[in-house]
């Protein structure tokens, strides 16, 4: 498909897309190697066009590895979705139109003109947005842990730092109290 074959895909007519009005994180496909142009093109659009309030974020998520080169080490920066740029945004006709039509988009992850929102959870994971997580922590409380290393383990509260959003508990290991520190979103309150 060209891309002015491309330029003339919009939901059927009367169809419309049906976002609740929030804004929220979506997949947007694209040419492998062209993420950084496509985001500045959107940036651009959105710009131009005046809808900062439709389209709020765009991003190429990347990640530091340190790399052995010539001898000694070197920090590399690496796309973690290779192809891929997450656009925090409010899906109607109008933002769906101006993404999806974006030279170098090849589409939104998802059904047709249907676009799937990515979920609390996988832009938590993804580290694309700190997202806030309000526990009731207090030193003493019982937690078990629900994901990492330590998955499966029962402990104690032993100090809270709201601020990082990390607790410091007392897990007993292979018969032995260990203390370690564990974010919110690894544990859950009994």
């Amino acid at each position: 498909m060209t891309d002015t074959e491309r330029k003339t895909i919009s939901p059927k007519e009367g169809e419309g897309l049906r976002g609740d009005g929030t804004p929220k994180w979506y997949v947007v496909h694209t040419y492998s190697g062209h993420e950084n142009k496509v985001k500045a093109n959107i940036e651009k659009l959105v710009e131009s066009r005046g809808m900062q309030d439709k389209i709020l974020q765009i991003v190429v998520p990347t990640e530091d590895r340190v790399e052995p080169k010539d001898g000694r080490m070197v920090i590399k920066t690496r796309k973690m979705f290779p192809g891929y740029v997450i656009v925090k945004m409010i899906v109607d006709n109008e933002s769906w139109y101006l993404v999806r039509n974006t030279q170098g988009v090849t589409g939104f992850v998802g059904h047709g003109s249907d676009p799937v929102p990515l979920s609390v959870e996988e832009v938590r994971r993804m580290g694309i947005e700190k997202i806030k997580i309000d526990l009731d922590l207090h030193p003493g409380d019982n937690i078990k842990v629900i994901n990492g290393p330590f998955e499966g383990f029962m402990g104690t509260i032993e100090e809270v730092s709201e601020e990082k959003e990390t607790v410091k508990a007392k897990v007993s290991m292979f018969g032995r109290d260990t203390t370690v520190e564990l974010e919110f979103a690894q544990i859950d309150k009994m």
